[in-house]
């Protein structure tokens, strides 16, 4: 049998600077398996195809992980050109590009391409019903990537979490610091799922693959235990409880009725993983452990610098 230590699979990883990007570079990096190569969005736009090409000749990786996307909900009933060109034109770039020369692609996707109104949680092969021109945007992407490139993985995830960017974990834990009483919605049902997790699992499948596994297509993943995001609020404020004295002393919950939003949510995210167990034995792992894990981080990367500024 080959010694896959002695040839590492060489990845090249878009969106190197968001938040699975980020994780995925640092895990990937970090293991024997791999050479990797990663650029940040700012370094490679996935849209132009000119410079899809360059990148790609000049490594000629043997897999391509794209986590770059336009991820701002709300933002793209406003800004649709630069969303479908980020999540469903420059898709079809990577894949025409990575198809000429024969490299499978790995490519990040969500759970807004369903309606959220099947409560009992979504599968791989359920229609897809985008609420808003985020999801939309999305579907389009899967679609098209199917269309040119055989060999692909398509990985619909939820309620991505990390200490980077702007998402649901930062946004409750800064209103926290700050006000004496917030409000979550507690009728919208998901999986969190922490960015650490998610890179995790991509690992997991491109060393199958990398060894033999044939087992393209689309896949499910999503933090073990269905919640709220009122019910993650009130992990992330017990969580974070443990290193400061929060200014909040109560959480109400709302419908999401309630809310100010441009677009509309699915009520329920739920993915179904078994799937993603069946072919590569990848079990899903509580979100709770990783939230307590990526809390502690995140005041970790804050001392830090408060350490470096001072």
């Amino acid at each position: 049998m080959q010694d896959f230590l002695s040839t590492p699979a060489k990845i090249l990883i878009t969106g190197a600077d968001g938040q699975i990007g980020r994780f995925l570079y640092q895990a990937a990096s970090a293991d024997a398996f791999f050479n990797v190569v990663a650029y940040s969005d700012a370094e490679l736009d996935i849209s132009n195809p000119d410079q899809v090409q360059v990148a790609l000749d000049e490594h000629l990786p043997d897999y391509v992980i794209n986590t770059t996307g336009f991820n701002a909900v709300d933002r793209a009933e406003e800004e649709s050109g630069r969303c479908f060109a980020l999540n469903a034109d420059a898709v079809e770039i990577l894949g025409r590009a990575c198809g000429e020369l024969s490299i499978p692609l790995v490519h990040l996707s969500s759970d807004y391409v369903f309606d959220g109104h099947y409560a009992s949680g979504y599968k791989e092969d359920d229609q897809p019903t985008p609420l808003g021109l985020y999801g939309e945007s999305k579907w389009q992407g899967e679609e098209r990537l199917r269309a040119v490139l055989p060999q692909h993985i398509i990985l619909r995830v939820s309620w991505v979490f990390s200490t980077i960017g702007d998402n649901f974990m930062r946004r409750a834990l800064q209103q926290a610091r700050e006000q004496q009483s917030i409000s979550a919605v507690d009728d919208r049902r998901g999986c969190p799922t922490s960015a650490a997790d998610i890179a995790r699992v991509i690992i997991a499948m491109l060393k199958q693959i990398h060894n033999g596994a044939d087992n393209w297509g689309t896949y499910h993943y999503c933090g073990a235990e269905v919640t709220s995001r009122y019910g993650f609020t009130e992990a992330v404020l017990a969580a974070a409880g443990q290193y400061e004295k929060l200014a909040a002393e109560t959480l109400e919950p709302i419908s999401s009725s309630e809310l100010c939003s441009d677009a509309e949510r699915p009520a329920s995210s739920v993915l179904v993983c078994n799937k993603l167990l069946n072919a590569f034995g990848i079990r899903q792992i509580p979100w709770r452990n990783e939230l307590i894990a990526m809390i502690r981080l995140q005041y970790q990367e804050q001392s830090q610098q408060e350490t470096e500024t001072a």
